[in-house]
């Protein structure tokens, strides 16, 4: 697999903010469609392959292929067709679930995707680099992977990682989830560090921080009911996090992103 561009022709792109349930439980599509999970989860089921999908996965169904799919927590989520090339077509690894572990780049495209709403040629040739941005990084992620013969996939910090995505907005000791992989607290930072390139704080960081930017945008919840939400102590607290990880304080952030 080469790490160039891929040649697509981008066809529909809708952004689903809290979608509670699919409108249809199974569904096929007649070109190649991404379901990328911005906040909440979904279980999914194409061909022999199933499981579960929340920020930081595509999925991504073939043309034809029946794809069945079911909400588990409300779901925002970037609805994406394309025509793809012979690269994707041929090769199996381009179905089902993608992950990608450059969050922070993941939101920042996510976040320039929603606020692209025209179809005008600019916008779709934004929207098409957008999309072949985000293909690009998990082609790069896959190279690293599978390169070096030493790296070995960490089951292990695998399943740390699915549970802190599933805990991340509420009490969440590090320090027991160490204990219960039999590891010390620095053992376990290293091992996550190693497996995916950042610290466990700081993936949780990045889930808290995405919700929370999304509870800007679309609520008028104060800052201490938003902390409350994404898993921190109080509006003070996040409001120093965020000043400190996004560049700016939350009611500047706010206010650029009201309509």
């Amino acid at each position: 697999m080469t790490n160039r561009d891929l040649a697509l022709k981008l066809l529909s792109h809708v952004f689903w903010h809290q979608k509670n349930e699919f409108m249809f439980e199974r569904d096929t599509y007649p070109c190649w469609t991404i379901f990328a999970v911005e906040e909440g989860s979904f279980f999914y089921e194409i061909g022999e392959e199933q499981g579960e999908a929340r920020f930081g996965d595509f999925v991504l169904c073939p043309p034809r292929a029946v794809f069945r799919r079911k909400t588990l927590e409300p779901l925002s989520f970037h609805f994406i067709q394309f025509i793809g090339e012979a690269q994707i077509e041929h090769d199996p690894k381009w179905q089902g679930k993608l992950s990608l572990l450059d969050l922070p780049r993941l939101t920042s495209s996510f976040r320039y995707l929603r606020t692209l709403q025209g179809w005008d040629e600019e916008s779709t040739q934004h929207k098409l680099h957008l999309v072949n941005d985000l293909l690009r990084m998990v082609q790069m992620e896959r190279m690293i992977q599978e390169s070096p013969a030493e790296t070995i996939m960490d089951e292990q910090m695998d399943q740390a990682r699915s549970f802190l995505a599933e805990h991340a907005y509420g009490n969440l000791s590090m320090l027991n989830l160490a204990q219960k992989l039999a590891l010390t607290p620095v053992q376990f930072t290293r091992r996550f560090r190693k497996a995916f390139a950042q610290t466990p704080t700081e993936f949780i960081n990045d889930l808290r921080l995405t919700r929370a930017r999304h509870l800007l945008e679309s609520t008028s919840f104060t800052l201490d009911v938003i902390a409350s939400q994404c898993g921190y102590e109080n509006g003070f607290y996040l409001s120093r996090v965020f000043t400190s990880k996004i560049g700016m304080a939350p009611s500047i952030y706010r206010s650029m992103h009201r309509v």
